[in-house]
């Protein structure tokens, strides 16, 4: 059963990621005194008071032409409120009521959509006269509150809770390790890489805005998505758009600065990673640095090289790259290389395809069985050096957890193998067990057996 939705709706600058925020117990959507941060739909689970509820937070309702990017926010907006059980629609007390809130409310009048008026910062005698002038908009009685401050919190409850109190209805949740679980991918790169045309194109709806600007998304918005396999089943997928990575010393903005940051976040929260090149562009060093980054936090890789359609002498740019990748993550070999087209659609089913294999990589357990017949074998064929005439006696290997694959040494003066030999061993195990090109970890833990001097 699904949760009920509320979204949130308001001119720029009221406080909706504020409220967002606070409703989700996370600090997942931007914040800044500068108005429009917010420019895509960004859904989330809420909880007021033990009922659970999806939230959605909404850009800045601006009346301009559908044409440019406020009006595609706007229309993102309205998406928004068309989908939601409930809408609340924010003012801000304390600058009263705007030209631009009585039109919001006009439109959300005829929406069909039910509205609960939320009266933010209403702290403090400032507020009142604001309180007042907005019974006027005809949505009844507003209610007080301070997104900020979390002052309130029983009046909405109450105010929300005819659409949000479910209690006879059960709700499923996921089991995150399991294979049936969503996946969780992100899609990172340079701005302007085609993330969010990607995206939209796996839709198959302009769920978040695009255009001829750079840099348009901001946030990491969050989309649950189903894909269906070649056999025809369905598989839940929650995709993540993040704002483009561009290099730090360009970085100046704070508004900039807070997305950057906040894609890297998206990261962490991955399983998967997709890092999306523009294929008229090439690689370049940047994009080496984010793959770096996402091999580092143990996320699982994907590359793919989008607007494939557009690409010139195909074949030597997709050498290129390859070679490229091998030279420069040198930890990790064989990253899986894709071609992919955000506009036309070109190569997408495989890009999943991939990306779930590349889970399935990821989330791999191996019996200690297994690990010590293998680690036997890769012994026998390539003994251990015995740097200063001391013997190096690995004795088993255990493995200590997944996501990424982690294993654990034990044996007399394992630390002292030098790294070459370490490789060896992660190369070898990657073959062994289909590990592919995830990060696996392998940690060396020594004898403490003071008469172990063999």
């Amino acid at each position: 059963m699904r949760l009920p939705t509320v979204a949130i709706i308001g001119r720029p600058n009221v406080g909706k990621s504020t409220l967002f925020n606070r409703l989700v117990g996370k600090r997942l959507a931007l914040v800044d005194d500068q108005p429009g941060v917010t420019r895509d739909r960004r859904e989330g689970d809420g909880d007021l008071l033990g009922c659970p509820f999806r939230i959605i937070d909404t850009a800045g309702f601006e009346d301009e032409d559908p044409a440019s990017l406020p009006g595609r926010m706007r229309a993102q907006t309205e998406a928004a409120v068309r989908k939601a059980d409930v809408a609340l629609f924010m003012i801000d007390a304390r600058a009263g009521i705007t030209p631009l809130d009585e039109e919001v409310a006009r439109w959300l009048r005829s929406s069909g959509t039910p509205i609960v008026l939320l009266a933010n910062k209403a702290e403090g005698r400032a507020a009142e006269p604001g309180i007042h002038e907005a019974m006027a908009l005809g949505l009844g009685d507003p209610v007080p509150f301070s997104a900020e401050h979390g002052e309130g919190i029983a009046d909405l409850f109450e105010a929300l809770r005819p659409f949000i109190d479910r209690e006879d209805e059960e709700f499923e949740e996921d089991e995150d390790e399991s294979p049936n679980a969503p996946l969780k991918l992100a899609v990172v790169g340079r701005p302007n890489a085609g993330k969010s045309t990607l995206i939209n194109k796996l839709l198959g709806q302009d769920r978040l805005i695009t255009g001829p600007e750079a840099g348009i998304t901001r946030d990491s918005i969050a989309i649950e998505w189903l894909w269906t396999d070649e056999d025809g089943n369905e598989r839940p997928v929650r995709l993540i758009d993040t704002a483009g990575m561009r290099k730090r010393a360009k970085v100046q903005e704070k508004l900039e600065k807070l997305s950057v940051a906040d894609a890297l976040r998206a990261v962490d929260f991955a399983e998967v990673v997709v890092l999306l090149l523009d294929a008229t562009k090439g690689l370049e060093v940047q994009d080496l640095k984010i793959a770096d980054k996402v091999l580092q936090e143990g996320r699982a890789l994907v590359i793919a090289l989008n607007k494939w359609d557009v690409a010139e002498n195909q074949s030597s740019l997709f050498n290129g790259v390859k070679g490229a990748l091998d030279e420069g993550l040198a930890q990790v070999k064989g990253v899986p290389l894709l071609t992919v087209s955000g506009a036309t659609g070109k190569g997408l089913d495989t890009l999943i395809k991939v990306a779930f294999e590349t889970r399935e990589a990821w989330s791999r357990r191996i019996t200690t069985g297994q690990l010590n017949r293998w680690f036997e074998r890769a012994i026998e064929a390539n003994p251990p050096p015995a740097p200063g005439g001391k013997r190096i006696k690995p004795r088993y290997v255990t493995q200590a957890k997944t996501r990424p694959p982690s294993f654990i040494l034990f044996g007399t003066r394992v630390d002292l193998l030098p790294q070459s030999y370490e490789r060896y061993l992660v190369n070898s195990m990657r073959k062994e067990f289909g590990f592919g090109a995830v990060p696996v970890r392998l940690t060396m833990r020594p004898s403490k057996n003071p008469f172990d001097k063999d």
